[in-house]
């Protein structure tokens, strides 16, 4: 893929099968959160549970929306050349979307939002990425924390 010089626009440039592409950092980068669970601190035995948890407070919340529930182990282990690292047991992406603002076209390519749910030999590891909006962070971070002691 050839690269052009940087648009004034900020984007880079790239020539893709004859197309212009438009490549930007938006949000200086993605980080990531995880909470890692171990058994004894959750009343949730399964990653299944775990996202049925997550699921009832998404369909609570006022903006939110189920979109999917995606099974990455099953997925994988069903291509020819899956591979699924040792010590995952199971593991889901529950995909949802907040879509409270739409602020341009470019917004789409962060959305939705994701939380991973992994079981380990250990117990549960949680994860998604950080939202641009505070409030929807907050959200998240939260239904995350819920999972420990959780009754």
């Amino acid at each position: 893929m050839a690269k052009r010089p940087a648009a004034a626009s900020g984007f880079d440039q790239h020539l893709f099968r004859g197309c212009i592409m438009k490549q930007s950092l938006r949000l200086e980068g993605f980080p990531v959160y995880a909470i890692e669970i171990g058994r004894d601190e959750t009343p949730y035995r399964s990653v299944d549970e775990i996202a049925a948890y997550f699921r009832a407070l998404i369909e609570a919340h006022e903006y939110a929306c189920i979109v999917a529930e995606f099974d990455h182990v099953a997925h994988t282990r069903s291509l020819a050349g899956g591979q699924v690292a040792d010590g995952i047991r199971a593991a889901k992406n529950l995909v949802f979307c907040f879509g409270l603002t739409l602020p341009d076209p470019l917004a789409l390519a962060t959305r939705p939002r994701s939380i991973g749910i992994a079981e380990t030999d250990d117990g549960f590891v949680v994860t998604f990425i950080e939202a641009p909006m505070p409030v929807v962070n907050a959200a998240m971070e939260d239904w995350a924390k819920g999972l420990q002691g959780a009754e």
